[in-house]
Formats: C-alpha cells, sequence, structure tokens
C-alpha cells in the first residue's frame, strides 16, 4: 500500500525522516511518497489547496496530511475513509484542522460519510505531545497500510463534525463603468509566480471572461489593496510559449483554474502580489 505524505515540517530538521522511519517500522514494505514539506509553516488553507490539487492523481493508499498549529491541544485526530467510484478505499488522516475535508470529498466525489476520531496513545513521561506527526497520525497510517480497519484505531464521529475550511473567494460583477470583472482570491504562487485564482474555468465562462476557449483578447489586471495598482493589460493565452520573456498572460492552468502567469519570469514579483490577496479581472 503507499501512504502520500504532505507535511509543513520543512527538510531542514529531522522531522520527515523520523515520519518516514516509524511509517517502515510499523508497516514494512509500504511506499512512501513525498508530495511536499515546503508547506507555510501553520497554513492550513495553503495545505489544504495543495491536496486538492494533488489527491485526483494518486490513487489508493494513506493520504498523510499534517500542517497543524493546534498540536498539543484538544484538536482532534482524524482518519476520514473515502471509496471513489470504481476504485479501492483511500485514507485521509491528520488533524481535525480542515486541511483534509475538501480532499477528501473530492476523491470521493462525494460528501464524507466515515470519519473517525483517532485512538491517542498513553502520554510518555519523559517527552510531551507536540509531535503528533511521529506519535499519531504516522502509527494510524501505517496501521491502516497493514489491512487494520479505521474503527480498530479509532471511534466513529459524525462527518458534519469535521472541521471545514471556506472556500477561495469569486465574486462576479460590473465595474462602476459597466465593464465586467471578476474579483478572485489568490489561492496560490508556484515557485515559477504563477499566480493561482480561486476562480475557474467553469467561472471563466459564467462570466464571459474574453478568449474564453478560444485562447484570445485582453483582460485588465487589478490588485485589490487598499492603495490599487494601476490596472495591468494581459493577454488571454492557452501555452507559456505565446508570451515573449516578461509578457504577463491569462490562462486555465492544468488544475482547471484561471492563472496569471508571465513569459519566463514571476507574475507574481512583477505585480507584487501574494496568496491571500485579491485580483480583480476586469473586461
Amino acid at each position: 500500500m503507499t501512504v502520500f505524505f504532505l507535511s509543513d515540517y520543512g527538510t531542514r530538521d529531522e522531522l520527515v525522516g523520523v515520519v518516514h522511519a516509524v511509517l517502515a517500522a510499523t508497516s514494512p514494505g509500504l511506499t512512501i511518497i513525498d508530495l511536499t514539506h515546503h508547506i507555510p509553516a501553520f497554513d492550513v488553507r495553503a495545505g489544504s489547496h495543495t491536496l486538492v490539487r494533488a489527491s485526483p492523481h494518486l490513487g489508493p493508499g494513506v493520504v498523510l496530511a499534517v500542517v497543524d498549529p493546534g498540536v498539543g491541544t484538544e484538536r482532534r485526530g482524524v482518519c476520514v475513509s473515502v471509496t471513489p467510484p470504481g476504485n479501492g478505499p483511500t485514507f485521509f488522516v491528520g488533524p481535525d484542522n480542515g486541511l483534509l475535508v475538501a480532499a477528501a470529498e473530492l476523491v470521493g466525489e462525494a460528501p464524507i460519510t466515515r470519519a473517525f476520531e483517532l485512538h491517542r496513545p498513553g502520554a510518555v513521561a519523559d517527552r510531551g505531545s507536540s509531535f503528533d506527526g511521529r506519535d499519531l497520525f504516522a502509527p494510524a497510517a501505517a496501521a491502516l497500510c497493514g489491512g487494520v480497519a479505521p474503527d480498530e484505531i479509532g471511534d466513529p464521529i459524525d462527518p458534519l463534525s469535521l472541521v471545514r475550511l471556506p472556500g477561495g473567494v469569486v465574486e462576479h460583477g460590473r465595474r462602476n463603468d459597466g465593464r465586467r470583472c471578476v474579483r478572485a482570491e489568490v489561492l496560490w504562487i508556484d515557485h515559477f509566480g504563477n499566480i493561482q485564482l480561486a476562480a475557474t474555468a467553469a467561472d471563466a465562462q459564467r462570466a464571459a471572461l474574453p478568449g474564453t476557449g478560444t485562447g484570445t483578447g485582453t483582460v485588465t489586471v487589478d490588485i485589490d489593496l487598499p492603495d490599487p495598482l494601476p490596472g495591468t493589460t494581459v493577454r488571454r493565452i492557452e501555452t507559456f510559449d505565446e508570451l515573449e520573456t516578461g509578457e504577463l498572460g491569462l490562462l486555465i492552468d492544468a488544475n482547471g483554474h484561471l492563472a496569471v502567469v508571465a513569459g519566463r519570469a514571476s507574475a507574481a514579483r512583477t505585480l507584487t502580489v501574494e496568496a491571500g490577496q485579491m485580483v480583480v479581472l476586469t473586461w
């Protein structure tokens, strides 16, 4: 069986290796695939968006995700079980802080119907409870890989009690001058500097964004700040190669979202944009 492991641990310290070691010792022979360990520290929304992007491509197994500002508190550890149509079960293991739900429902193609609060091991006298990745989640994931049923490692809970994060903001409307616009949250900036928006291809179609389905037309991008930056005109494109070096474009990315990109450059650096800010597309 396969464990898909995501965390905000980084790779400077030994934490990721320790979790690997616990998994391997508890369930020899399993395959571990690291999705990423460079989620910004404690950024649960970034971790959730990353899982959503990755989950459709993972297949059956255990998704072990740890982005956890509540470690050591009364925050629950959970296992969520979903069964994609025509496929085997996939288990999501991690903190009940909103990290898991969106990805689990995407994989299961339906609302979650089975969730369990993990049994917490007894306290160890000479150490604290600040490493749930090692002490709670890794043993649970390994047990599932070894064929243990989720109700043997946790107690059933109401799926409606799971913490959910609000979705990304997407608003359609018109400017005072009558031009159409879409206001969307920046969900993610990849390491190339491409700016992924909460608005999807369906939003673009619904809003009649210029070039929808054809890759042509121009759109004005405004960064929605207290002191807005002057509007920047970007060209609708279908591939990165259509852009000259440094030129800005707007495309539907590989995850089905609108993205502001730059030819062989960083759109985020050019526009001084960060995740969580709002971008207004006007035409």
